[in-house]
């Protein structure tokens, strides 16, 4: 049968809003009801407005679709099957089972075409605002010939009810991020209910208070022409970032489903999908269907952008910076003077990171820097660092403002756009705020940098709301998430440097207070990539003293003390735990030998030490406000305690 193209964009419509029903009936769960609705949504974006090519989907220069409703992830997999990313239809069939490539929320890496890891609400916007932040800075670096794209995000009422949304939205109006072009799924739905229950908010006076463009498209998730319209409009504001708010109708054309929470978190179930493939003309008696030319369209579709993908790439040839920038390629021997500090100085950790970081501006021009309002206290500073704003959008310093969950899935966003390393600086305890964003930083693999300070109860009089306990426990937990916590300022420039060089995120902590810089550290700075190494030795030493970060200090000095009473020790500096347990068992045991008790000291939680150690000195409680190093020493943090419990440790073995 010959199709006309009005035809043609019908059924593909209708065939998209089949493979979302079936995905989610074949798996038995899923969220069948928004993909159904953005079925027309989705045709619009991939068929008519985004430029990508599917055989090269790594391309720079490619348009960004993020969903950042990811429970919706089926609508994403049947646009990339469709497209010709990869995925086939068998795929489709594997949707949410395991070891598939369709899982139940998108996973950069993990699925060929997924730009971002989409899953808790709210990420999604602000990645896409880290994506715009990178596209734009390389625009204004390189120019428009060069790089020139937009990012797509589809959102939805829960993106909008998370707070990390608001913080997210707020910069990038601020910033005025015109490559960003968010649509708004507004279909009144949650799995609890209507969203009326819970959610009042006037989001376009919201976005427009912001300094967003806003478009109210109204009843118009039907038509093609209204929504390619709109987005083709905003196109043409070159200041402000723009929400397009679409009224949808979550599982239409469902008969009995369509504006219920139902078709939000359920399948359709047996019945309703035989109802529903009979309103939509396609056959009951068939799963997954789509005739060969839908397909055959669709392909085409998929590459119809590839003549100008292979003119960027021969226009691009002779560009040697912007090359630079395709890999993130580190300057030959970047870090040969990197800073040194001289041993028997007291400085802090977090000093040390921003002496690195003013180091590295000229080094590596890749380095984008940012804090969330307190760039002072955690180093995160370039050197003469332009701030990137509206007016100048080259500027390599993003002012976050104090919007640490934004900051965090804006990182992830500049990193996964490929080009730029992201660092950014807060104090630990606001981790906590950053934790989902951190958490999916480590899921993605993404390549960025968090300054941590203020790391102990050594920060001081503002007390135990904002001295961490509990914190480098719960970064520990984090898989694929490398933690240091060095011991003075020589080891964290070691660990900056591997922060840069190698892939995937780095949590880098760092002390407020002046510590002392040890003899040994600078001599053994590469044993940081070990995670924990032999600082000072004995033959045969009695106890091993094992610490991280400001308490390695406390160790060395404890020695001493036991030294005079006879006690032989052995002090092991563990900046990472991470690090430590990628070494072989030979080494791991060579460091820390089961026949020597072991006593470690790290004045926050204990949760994990017990793995290493025979006694940990810890902090199971809340802090205090007093000045650092009365904190220090009235909770046990002093050499008399250290000697008493290492003491105990071998009196006990007797």
């Amino acid at each position: 049968m010959t199709y006309n193209q009005d035809e043609l964009d019908n059924l593909s419509v209708r065939i998209i809003r089949g493979l979302a029903i079936d995905g989610p009936e074949e798996a038995g769960c899923g969220h069948p009801g928004t993909a159904m609705a953005l079925a027309p949504l989705a045709h619009v974006l991939f068929s008519r407005i985004m430029h990508y090519d599917a055989s090269d989907p790594k391309w720079p220069n490619r348009d960004r679709f993020v969903l950042s409703c990811g429970h919706a992830s089926i609508l994403l997999y049947s646009m990339l099957y469709l497209s010709g990313f990869g995925l086939e239809i068998e795929d489709l069939k594997e949707f949410r089972k395991f070891g598939s490539l369709t899982p139940g929320h998108p996973e950069v890496g993990h699925t060929t075409g997924v730009e971002v890891t989409t899953g808790p609400l709210g990420q999604g916007i602000g990645n896409s605002v880290g994506l715009a932040i990178s596209e734009r800075y390389l625009r204004s670096r390189f120019g428009r010939e060069v790089i020139d794209h937009r990012i797509y995000t589809i959102c939805s009422d829960g993106d909008l009810m998370e707070g990390i949304s608001h913080e997210a939205a707020s910069l990038a109006g601020h910033l005025g991020l015109d490559h960003l072009t968010m649509i708004y799924d507004d279909n009144h739905i949650t799995i609890d209910g209507p969203t009326e229950i819970a959610y009042t908010d006037d989001v376009p006076a919201r976005f427009r208070s912001y300094g967003w463009q806003v478009i109210e498209l109204g009843e118009a998730s039907e038509d093609l022409e209204k929504i390619e319209s709109a987005i083709l409009e905003v196109q043409s504001n070159t200041t402000q970032p723009s929400l397009i708010v679409l009224r949808s109708h979550i599982g239409f054309p469902s008969p009995h489903f369509t504006d219920t929470s139902r078709a939000h978190g359920e399948p359709l179930g047996k019945d309703e999908t035989r109802l529903t493939k009979e309103i939509l003309g396609l056959p009951v008696d068939q799963s997954f269907y789509v005739p060969q030319n839908v397909l055959d369209y669709y392909r085409s579709i998929g590459v119809k952008a590839k003549d100008k993908r292979t003119e960027w790439q021969n226009s691009i040839a002779s560009n040697e910076e912007f090359k630079k920038y395709l890999i993130r390629e580190l300057g030959q021997d970047w870090s040969k003077d990197l800073p040194v500090f001289e041993v028997g100085s007291n400085v802090a950790t977090r000093k040390a990171v921003g002496a690195c970081v003013e180091y590295a501006t000229d080094k590596i021009p890749t380095l984008i820097a940012g804090s969330a309002d307190l760039a002072g206290n955690t180093g995160v500073k370039l050197k003469d660092g332009v701030r990137q704003d509206k007016f100048a959008p080259s500027g390599r310093q993003i002012e976050f403002g104090i919007r640490e969950h934004a900051m965090g899935a804006i990182m992830n966003g500049i990193a996964l756009h490929g080009n730029l390393i992201p660092i950014g600086g807060t104090f630990f305890v606001f981790s906590d705020y950053m934790k989902p964003s951190i958490r999916l930083a480590a899921l993605s693999n993404a390549h960025v940098i968090y300054s941590f300070t203020h790391d102990s109860i050594g920060l001081g009089e503002d007390g135990p709301t904002h001295q961490p306990v509990e914190h480098l426990a719960a970064l520990r937990a984090v898989p694929n998430l490398r933690v240091i916590r060095p011991a003075d300022a020589n080891e964290m420039v070691e660990a900056f440097r591997l922060a840069i060089e190698l892939d995937g995120p780095t949590a880098l902590i760092g002390s407020r207070q002046d510590i002392p810089v040890l003899a040994g550290t600078y001599e053994n700075k590469h044993s940081v990539r070990l995670g924990a190494y032999t600082l000072y030795d004995e033959d045969s030493p009695d106890i091993i003293l094992v610490a991280s970060g400001s308490e390695v200090s406390l160790i060395a000095e404890a020695k001493k003390e036991l030294n005079s009473r006879g006690v032989s020790c052995r002090v092991v500096s563990m900046p990472s735990w991470d690090l430590f347990e990628e070494n072989a068992t030979e080494y791991k045991t060579a460091i820390l030998p089961k026949s020597v008790p072991k006593l470690g000291v790290e004045a926050l939680s204990s949760l994990g030490w017990h793995k290493y150690v025979d006694d940990i000195i810890s902090l199971d409680r809340f802090g205090s406000s007093a000045k650092g190093s009365v904190n220090f020493d009235k909770l046990g943090f002093n050499i008399g305690n250290v000697v008493k419990r290492a003491t105990d440790i071998l009196g006990a073995m007797k």
